[in-house]
């Protein structure tokens, strides 16, 4: 027998969206108004500087199941799933970006498999419709990321599934700052699946996913599942102690059992001096990321500040 829920919420983070958000209301209520007579849409502010904000309180007004909680400032990706999550009300969740990208008709798809048990439906992206590079990027962080993580994650999912509440409780427990969601999710455990589904473009604007900011998220999911970096770092100090010592151990033999004396090699010297310098500041870095991390936990400040809430 299929399980059944009474209520469905849909988190979604925005950020300058002010030309797509109202389709992505559109759309997105079509979907639940077929699914559910009781559900919400979470839209959470993260910051937006254009009028973002003042078409969300229109559509507020027009329908009570759309909700808003605005950020004092831009506080990240994360920071914004996790405050929707925080506040959902739904048997089931949705986690879906609002620039239409992930279409929101795949939640049906999403909802039959909870139905059949599944307390997990990620979305697999089988195409990505962006530049050769920004694709490869995430084609090799996702293998990269899957080979060192302790944990079993999934290729080319990102964060949009369908989470049973069972699953958002434990997520909202758990008590760590530098929060890469995906990570998260496969950590629970639980029944999950991955939906595979065409992502289409951009409707309108343009990414909040700066390089930068890819890249502190490739550094979230290896720093925050893995310690292999670390592990890495230890074994070339270890190889390069070796060669170092089987080296002096070799100019010893030749000086003493053959009394060869090597004429002074400026540029070998130079060479030695900055790979040796070049894998000390490496593992320095690695460790100094998990530091970085740690010193984060212990401080316990809160993930977002809440500057507004309307609906909640």
């Amino acid at each position: 027998m299929s399980r059944t829920f009474h209520k469905i919420s849909v988190v979604a983070p925005v950020l300058n969206e002010e030309r797509v958000v109202e389709d992505f209301y559109r759309r997105t209520a079509a979907v639940l108004k077929k699914l559910s007579q009781d559900f919400e849409i979470i839209f959470v502010d993260d910051g937006s500087g254009d009028s973002t904000l003042a078409k969300l309180k229109k559509l507020h007004d027009s329908d009570g199941s759309v909700k808003i909680i605005s950020f004092s400032r831009n506080f990240g990706h994360a920071a914004a799933i996790s405050a929707g999550l925080e506040y959902a009300g739904g048997d089931v969740v949705v986690i879906i970006d609002s620039d239409l990208q992930d279409p929101p008709e795949v939640i049906y798809e999403f909802v039959n498999k909870w139905q059949e048990g599944c307390d997990v439906v990620y979305g697999v992206r089988l195409k990505r419709k962006e530049f050769f590079l920004k694709r490869f990027s995430y084609w090799f962080f996702y293998r990269l990321l899957c080979r060192l993580s302790s944990v079993d994650m999934p290729l080319d999912a990102g964060d949009f599934s369908l989470l049973d509440r069972k699953v958002v409780k434990v997520i909202n427990s758990l008590p760590e700052r530098n929060r890469f969601l995906r990570g998260l999710r496969s950590w629970t455990g639980f029944k999950q699946y991955g939906l595979k589904y065409e992502r289409a473009q951009r409707l309108a604007g343009q990414t909040k996913y700066s390089f930068k900011k890819l890249l502190r998220l490739a550094f979230d999911g290896i720093f925050s599942f893995s310690y292999l970096p670390l592990r890495l770092a230890t074994f070339i100090g270890l190889v390069v102690a070796i060669v170092g010592f089987a080296a002096a151990m070799a100019v010893l033999y030749l000086r003493l059992a053959r009394g060869v004396i090597g004429a002074p090699g400026f540029t070998s010297i130079i060479i030695t001096i900055l790979f040796v310098g070049g894998v000390q500041l490496v593992a320095i870095g690695i460790v100094g990321e998990y530091l970085a991390r740690v010193y984060d936990e212990v401080k316990h400040r809160q993930l977002y500040v809440i500057g507004e809430k309307v609906g909640l």
